[in-house]
């Protein structure tokens, strides 16, 4: 099931995705389910199952041409995000693999749905930097988690780019604020729940610039994969029905190449991952001074 955050006529709702078509859950189940996708997940699997059985009909139901898709969390709680997550990128970059998850973060307020904008301010960052990434929604809260039951408290997965400033990351001598400008976490289109990927660790994950693919890979190259990177964060703090996980991102980085490559103005970056659709985003350089 695909399940999608949109607005319409109606303002902001929770629809699922069928073929070219949404439906508005609240409206087609006469308010059963809620409109919004954080108080949806706090419902849990029950929720899911009426939202499973919705029929399409005249009511509720809208061609996807006629909205605007956000993110499928649009402010998650929070957004844990993991580096040095693959064996390849960590041979493009020489990096030793970390014996450990290395963890970080990115602020809610950097998320931004498909095709919205990636802005940044060319006097504060002139080496802006694409990642894709297996993004984990939660959907259940999650606290000492083990990873033999992990998976069962994921709601679903959804295409992330982790946006990267990296003359800030590097600069500042830890990753917050080179990696959580404004709209430097996009996400999208949509989540696709859980029992719809029986192996989140063998999808095909891709970035293209301009439609010059560079990144391909997939996530068989984990080195920590879903269940274990839920088990690390869970010992330290709590997560949230609607939390995002950012598992890591392949070789292809532009910081890595020779000649590097970062984002420019005007550009158009596509993330994919195999299973779970594709996320555009043009790029808008926006002096603010």
């Amino acid at each position: 099931m695909k399940l999608a955050t949109f607005t319409g006529a109606n303002g902001l709702r929770l629809g699922r995705v069928q073929g070219d078509q949404i439906i508005d859950l609240a409206e087609v189940t006469g308010g059963r389910l809620p409109a919004e996708i954080l108080t949806f997940l706090q419902q849990g699997e029950e929720a899911m199952e009426i939202a499973r059985e919705v029929v399409p009909g005249d009511i509720g139901t809208l061609a996807l041409s006629e909205v605007t898709l956000l993110a499928p969390v649009p402010a998650p709680p929070k957004v844990v995000a993991i580096g040095l997550n693959y064996m390849d990128h960590c041979r493009e970059g020489g990096h030793e693999p970390p014996e450990t998850p290395v963890i970080f973060t990115k602020f809610p307020t950097s998320v931004i749905g498909p095709g919205a904008t990636v802005r940044w301010d060319p006097e504060l960052t002139q080496k802006v930097d694409y990642e894709v990434e297996l993004a984990v929604i939660m959907g259940r809260v999650a606290r000492r988690v083990p990873a033999a039951e992990a998976l069962d408290y994921v709601a679903g997965y959804t295409v992330g780019n982790d946006i990267s400033a990296r003359d800030l990351q590097f600069g500042d001598g830890q990753w917050v604020r080179g990696k959580s400008l404004d709209t430097f976490c996009p996400l999208g289109p949509w989540l696709v729940t859980r029992d719809e990927i029986p192996d989140p660790h063998d999808l095909a994950l891709r970035c293209q610039v301009n439609g010059t693919v560079l990144q391909d890979s997939t996530t068989a190259e984990m080195i920590f994969g879903v269940p274990e990177l839920i088990e690390f964060i869970t010992r330290a703090f709590t997560l949230l029905p609607g939390d995002v996980i950012m598992t890591g991102t392949p070789h292809g980085v532009g910081v890595s190449r020779s000649p590097q490559v970062f984002l420019q103005d005007g550009d158009v970056v596509t993330a994919e991952v195999g299973g779970l659709g594709q996320l555009t985003n043009a790029c808008v350089e926006e002096c603010l001074s």
